[in-house]
């Protein structure tokens, strides 16, 4: 799906959506579910982007659903992947997800990722712009890139309407409403959240404010 000449939603990860940005550093924003990774391949030469020109992988967070396939479209492309610090544990298995996603992790089987780099030390020489905004997990992020919010799974859109994180899936929802209202302050006119589909911001994210 392509949401501006530039951007496009992968429609082979429907269920948890990761988006291409084309451009001097083409970028992928998460890789979805573990066994994805030869569809997403797949759609990048469909798109026009050879694996090899893939310069940037970046995980909004550390859900199985997120990360499932950043092991494989790393060693696939030689693109540099990144995550939060605090995500990071998560992400290598050093530290154990807390209620339903404990059992999510043990369900779905993810190889574990060599992360390159982290938001916290060089995410500045990334060609999108990183904004803190935990909650949903102590490290989540979401991206900017023009006029373009790359949500992860601060909300989900459902047909005309955005939402937060499920509460039972969220791991801080005070600190989720905070991610919330300061997001609201940015400038943006599109929405593209890992559940759901893209959505024009319009007057959406006033209730969040």
């Amino acid at each position: 799906m392509q949401i501006t000449s530039d951007v496009y939603a992968l429609d082979s990860t429907a269920r948890s959506y990761a988006y291409l940005v084309l451009g001097p550093e083409p970028t992928l924003i998460d890789t979805s579910l573990p066994g994805s990774s030869a569809k997403i391949l797949e759609e990048m030469r469909e798109i026009g982007l050879e694996p090899s020109q893939l310069k940037h992988i970046v995980l909004t967070h550390h859900d199985v659903d997120h990360i499932g396939s950043a092991s494989a479209l790393r060693d696939a492309t030689g693109a540099t992947l990144w995550a939060s610090q605090l995500d990071l544990p998560y992400i290598l298995g050093e530290r154990r997800r807390p209620g339903v996603k404990r059992l999510a992790e043990m369900l779905v089987k993810v190889p574990t990722p060599m992360i390159d780099k982290t938001y916290d030390d060089e995410g500045g020489s990334l060609p999108l712009e990183v904004i803190p905004t935990p909650g949903h997990t102590p490290g989540h992020a979401a991206f900017l890139y023009r006029d373009i919010l790359f949500a992860g799974d601060l909300v989900t859109s459902k047909g005309m309407m955005l939402r937060p994180a499920p509460n039972m899936l969220t791991w801080d929802h005070t600190v989720l409403k905070a991610s919330l209202r300061a997001v609201g302050t940015r400038q943006f006119e599109w929405v593209c959240p890992a559940h759901g589909q893209p959505i024009r911001r319009g007057q959406l994210w006033n209730q969040f404010v």
